[in-house]
């Protein structure tokens, strides 16, 4: 089964401790919930359905994984930490009456504060823009004169470049997502509806081994312009464009793909609009390189929208990194002076919406190397690659 290992968590606790002492830090905090899970996952592999939890880093030794009752049992399944406690605000049913837990044993941020700050007073936080204002307040509180400092960027660095375990990572999940695919494309003919052919790629990718869909973004027609939406009872006419994005997570790594058709017979105009969309793509394949500078790459999809005046068109950057996330760092535009690295691993995000002919979008993944781009999405590349 492809997977990160416990040895691969291990090292970047080493890595992240490091930093720690880099930036003066006696502990960290990485918050994390169903939705904004990457950072939680990436130091401790859990990911909490429901509640809410934190993995808590001293400087020394191993962290303390801290989330609420109902997901302990799954909490320890899933984390390579065994230190793993409750604390009430992490419970996630938001009701006046008092939830009762007959079964679980409490600990509190106050014991485990004291624990990883070892009398040290500076708190690095990772995810202070997603932590409640309240849960955030008895954090605070959890020492005294605590000083909390955002760490995000400390684990926003280490998580830029990928190793070997995470690129397989997110090749299964490429390939989950290119079956999901297939079946989408197979489905979105003239007579069904959006959700039917939406319902089929998802099941398709879970067949496939997905853990999750992350979302199914899905536009026929006039729909196609929402530029991100949700699959309706609306039938898919002949003609239709359809604007469909596929997000498949394995292991916590995600990967999406949209490749733009037509439903039925293209027309003239449509086939234009979607000409321009492939041959940006084709420009893009020889910028996704080790040492090519990331605002150069921008600028030459860029150019070509504008030499077919579609440029009022086009909405934003053409690449985004991958990972963890559906979307994260790089995310560069026009001005970014950092140069792409190998390691990285980014999804093309090529664009144009709000156009006569129609709307829609390119997405596929590829790991930057010293040769150019590996495709993580081999099915959606070739598919580009011919064109319409």
């Amino acid at each position: 089964m492809i997977k990160i290992n416990k040895s691969e968590f291990e090292v970047r606790i080493q890595r992240i401790q490091g930093k720690m002492v880099e930036n003066g830090l006696d502990a960290m905090l990485v918050y994390g919930d169903e939705y904004r899970k990457e950072n939680l996952r990436y130091v401790s592999n859990f990911w909490p359905i429901f509640e809410r939890a934190a993995c808590f880093i001293p400087r020394k030794g191993e962290p303390i994984v801290a989330g609420a009752p109902e997901g302990e049992l799954y909490a320890r399944e899933m984390s390579v930490w065994s230190d793993l406690r409750n604390v009430r605000e992490f419970a996630c049913v938001s009701v006046p009456e008092e939830i009762d837990y007959p079964l679980a044993n409490f600990s509190s941020f106050k014991v485990i504060l004291k624990e990883i700050l070892a009398g040290g007073q500076h708190l690095g936080v990772v995810g202070l823009r997603d932590i409640s204002a309240p849960i955030l307040e008895r954090i605070r509180g959890g020492a005294n004169n605590l000083q909390i400092i955002d760490a995000a960027e400390i684990i926003t660095d280490l998580r830029i470049i990928k190793t070997a375990d995470e690129i397989a990572c997110l090749r299964e999940a490429g390939r989950q997502a290119c079956i999901g695919y297939r079946k989408l494309l197979e489905a979105a003919v003239p007579g069904n509806t959006e959700t039917m052919v939406a319902g089929a790629a998802e099941g398709a990718a879970r067949a496939a081994g997905a853990e999750d869909i992350n979302f199914t973004v899905f536009g026929s027609g006039n729909r196609a312009a929402t530029i991100i939406g949700r699959a309706t009872q609306k039938v898919i006419e002949d003609g239709d464009m359809i604007m469909a994005a596929l997000a498949v997570q394995y292991e916590g790594y995600v990967a999406t793909v949209e490749y733009p058709f037509v439903a039925g017979k293209a027309n003239d105009g449509q086939k234009r609009f979607l000409s321009a969309l492939f041959e940006a793509a084709g420009v893009q394949q020889k910028y996704l390189a080790d040492g090519v500078i990331a605002g150069d790459m921008v600028k030459v999809v860029k150019a070509v929208f504008r030499k077919h005046g579609l440029t009022k068109y086009d909405v934003y950057p053409p690449m985004h990194g991958i990972g963890l996330a559906e979307a994260e760092s790089p995310y560069p535009d026009g001005n970014a002076k950092y140069v792409l690295t190998e390691g990285m691993c980014v999804n093309s995000d090529i664009s144009l919406f709000g156009h006569p002919d129609g709307s829609n979008r390119i997405e596929e993944g590829f790991v930057i190397t010293k040769n150019g781009p590996e495709s993580l999405t081999p099915f959606i590349r070739e598919m580009c690659r011919k064109g319409i």
